[in-house]
């Protein structure tokens, strides 16, 4: 971590993310992680580095290979008044305790009568771009974006990823924190008064006139590389990042879509059944009028992510295609 002019400092995604969580836990006793590796060896992605040393094993608890049991666990604590966040390695093994996401976390507060609230937060690393081969590089948050009872968020600056987890940590319901993976070394500003943000919003990123491009996580910055190129040939693009993606706040991308009249979806996940899909279906119904092109997704090939680097490039979102796609809805600018 580096400090900049003013009362700005640099650090890296990682360490924004290990000092909300240590924050957390020196505000509120209740607070404790749980996860594969995240005690001795730090976190697979070296996220929780010397947390183990600085609160001890009762509150960094190393769990074993089991997504299904420890997750359990971790909602048992959150109904029993403690505030778990349990860590699951890769949002891929989050399928191997979907049944209690899905099943338990999500659905508790509903069938109790609203007795029993279930404020437990799961932090899962997404996306592809590694080549770490199709096991390891699926982006499932559009899946559980699906499922009414839990909130899903995708934090993709510094400040989102420091911010977002005490919100999260204040919400009595379930909350599903999906860091994209090429994120963790990236470095970016961070006030050093930052407290927590709000995980109900979403955020204008650039302003534009011509074309928006609404995206989350990793990808935002792909739509951002591709609008300062596309400004070099006058082309004005305003990015939107979704930030949460359940609830999605619709306001803020129908208005974006009202001002500039197009709007392209940038997702990593896949097209079919997407993210992509629900906000094309809410741009057309609800700004349909404002419309001067058909709405344009640029998704993930429909493909198990391929091990090969070149193979992989190609089928995730990148900022060459992002520009192509642009320039043929923008044309003449008509």
């Amino acid at each position: 971590m580096t400090t900049t002019a003013g009362t700005m400092r640099k650090l890296t995604y990682r360490e924004a993310v290990r000092e909300a969580i240590r924050e957390a836990m020196h505000k509120d006793e209740r607070v404790f992680l749980m996860g594969e590796d995240v005690g001795r060896y730090g976190g697979c992605f070296a996220v929780s580095k010397g947390l183990l040393e600085e609160f001890g094993p009762e509150r960094i608890r190393d769990t074993p290979l089991a997504e299904s049991g420890f997750t359990g666990a971790g909602i048992g604590a959150a109904l029993g008044g403690m505030r778990p966040i349990v860590e699951i390695m890769t949002g891929n093994f989050s399928l191997l305790a979907a049944d209690q996401i899905i099943n338990t976390a999500a659905v508790l507060l509903h069938m109790s009568g609203g007795q029993f609230n279930v404020p437990v937060v799961i932090r899962l690393a997404t996306g592809g771009g590694r080549q770490v081969a199709a096991q390891h590089s699926r982006s499932l948050e559009g899946w559980f974006a699906h499922i009414p009872g839990i909130k899903v968020l995708a934090p993709a600056t510094v400040n989102d990823a420091r911010g977002m987890l005490w919100t999260a940590l204040e919400d009595p319901d379930p909350v599903l924190i999906f860091e994209n993976s090429n994120l963790y070394n990236m470095e970016g500003p961070l006030a050093v008064e930052a407290g927590a943000v709000d995980i109900d919003r979403a955020r204008v990123r650039r302003d534009g006139r011509d074309i928006t491009i609404i995206s989350y996580g990793a990808s935002l910055f792909k739509a951002l590389e591709a609008a300062e190129i596309l400004a070099k040939d006058g082309i004005e693009v305003e990015v939107v990042d979704l930030r949460t993606l359940r609830p999605l706040d619709e306001a803020t991308f129908l208005a974006s879509v009202a001002r500039t009249h197009r709007a392209l979806v940038v997702d990593e996940g896949w097209r079919s059944g997407s993210l992509a899909a629900e906000i094309s279906a809410r741009i057309m119904e609800g700004a349909f009028y404002d419309l001067d092109a058909p709405v344009a997704r640029l998704c993930t090939a429909e493909v198990p992510l391929p091990y090969a680097k070149h193979l992989e490039e190609a089928a995730l979102p990148q900022v060459a295609g992002i520009v192509a796609l642009v320039k043929k809805m923008v044309g003449g600018h008509g």
